[in-house]
């Protein structure tokens, strides 16, 4: 998604892309249709586009707002004690692909308990035997 946002007001002027002072947009004429270019890692946010454009078409507001975007989502694993999430199954498969253990999914918070939850488990066999 991009930050740059024109709306119907454009008549392809190009009097944007002339004076950008950083060279963030450019177009091209392809068939029967003028396409007009934005680069956001060019642009310097300097509004410049928006002051020149006679028609009132860029919509300089999208550029300040500085939101998130969605660029990836992936599965989480959760803690087996309290479902708080953990990390993610990718990253837990990286990990246990490199190491000779497999990834305990536990929250720092029950981290330190496994050992002493196997701790008395054993203790309560060896009383029972």
């Amino acid at each position: 998604m991009s930050f740059f946002k024109v709306n119907e007001n454009c008549n392809g002027c190009l009097a944007c892309v002339q004076n950008c002072p950083a060279g963030a947009l450019n177009h091209f004429d392809q068939e029967d249709k003028r396409k007009i270019l934005h680069n956001m890692s060019l642009c310097a946010r300097c509004g410049h586009c928006w002051r020149v454009c006679p028609q009132d078409a860029i919509e300089f507001k999208e550029l300040l707002t500085g939101r998130f975007d969605l660029v990836t989502t992936l599965d989480l694993v959760h803690c087996k004690v309290c479902g708080e999430p953990v990390f993610t199954t990718s990253l837990g498969d990286s990990v246990s692909k490199n190491t000779p253990k497999s990834v305990e999914p536990l929250c720092p918070d029950h981290k330190g308990s496994e050992p002493v939850a196997v701790w008395k488990k054993l203790a309560s066999k060896r009383a029972s035997q």
